[in-house]
């Protein structure tokens, strides 16, 4: 259930709903998925839901992303709130890519429409997409199957995926991070490290850091509770933090941004000293006085 005291609910949703979203469409789709059945099969019943994610109303809607609600409804929506149009936005993800890789992992997939690109765009790939909320996935697995992709989703936690060390080529995260505070945030980029491969890649889409910074009304059109903590800091000082190198961020669409960065090459420090068979200028016999 919506809050009715939102920007979003008060001016734009009513716009939205009465001519954009086909709503009848919606209920039939609602009510072909038995969403208790679907929802326990994707479920880990070991995750314990981190608080910061539980505990809010993400877009105003009581039980956040927890909800099938907010799983039926975001795509709709979604493909509205980002100008100048949802499939741009996610492709500016896909044309930061500089690898062809082999195995991929999308966090925060959601309902999986950028995790479904990625498998279009890497048909050899292996493609997991991880998502907290495993009624967000049941959304996912639907239009995988509808468009015929093979795609893995798993219900967990980005902070701790629980997959081995170096085992992915590329790990991406669209819209993730204005959701989480800013320590879960930099937690994620440590664990995208620690799965990445020597010359893996990250690739963070979301909001412009610095556009949000300065039209303090963006973050409060959708009840985000992190977004301004997210507008305040600096992903690609995250990035730095977590080890990456060769760090870029690229505006995309005046209102959103696009990160990539690469995990190094181990090296250690090497320390240089003489030879043991060079002895001190007053020992050498052969140096002239």
């Amino acid at each position: 259930m919506a809050r009715n005291d939102t920007i979003f609910e008060r001016f734009l949703a009513p716009f939205v709903k009465t001519f954009l979203i086909d709503e009848d469409k919606l209920r039939r789709f609602h009510e072909s998925i038995d969403w208790q059945a679907a929802s326990t099969r994707l479920s880990d019943r070991t995750l314990t839901y981190p608080t910061y994610y539980s505990s809010q109303n993400f877009h105003g809607i009581e039980g956040g992303y927890l909800n099938v609600s907010a799983a039926v409804s975001y795509d709709p929506i979604t493909q509205y709130a980002l100008p100048p149009g949802e499939a741009l936005v996610r492709q500016s993800l896909l044309d930061a890519i500089q690898s062809q890789p082999r195995r991929i992992l999308d966090l925060g997939c959601g309902t999986g429409s950028t995790t479904l690109l990625l498998k279009q765009a890497f048909p050899e790939a292996e493609v997991i997409g991880l998502d907290l909320s495993p009624q967000m996935l049941v959304v996912a697995e639907h239009k995988a199957e509808q468009a015929n992709l093979a795609i893995q989703w798993r219900h967990g936690n980005a902070e701790h995926t629980h997959f081995p060390d170096a085992s992915f080529d590329l790990v991406t995260a669209s819209l993730l991070f204005h959701e989480t505070p800013p320590t879960v945030s930099q937690a994620i980029l440590r664990e995208c490290y620690r799965l990445l491969t020597v010359g893996g890649e990250v690739v963070i889409l979301d909001g412009n850091q610095k556009v949000l910074r300065q039209t303090e009304w963006l973050t409060q059109i959708f009840e985000e509770p992190y977004i301004q903590a997210f507008a305040s800091g600096s992903v690609d000082a995250w990035m730095g933090a977590a080890q990456f190198e060769a760090v870029q961020t690229h505006d995309c669409w005046l209102i959103h941004q696009v990160t990539r960065g690469v995990k190094p090459l181990p090296y250690k420090a090497v320390e240089f000293s003489l030879p043991t068979y060079v002895a001190a200028v007053g020992d050498r016999p052969w140096v002239s006085s």
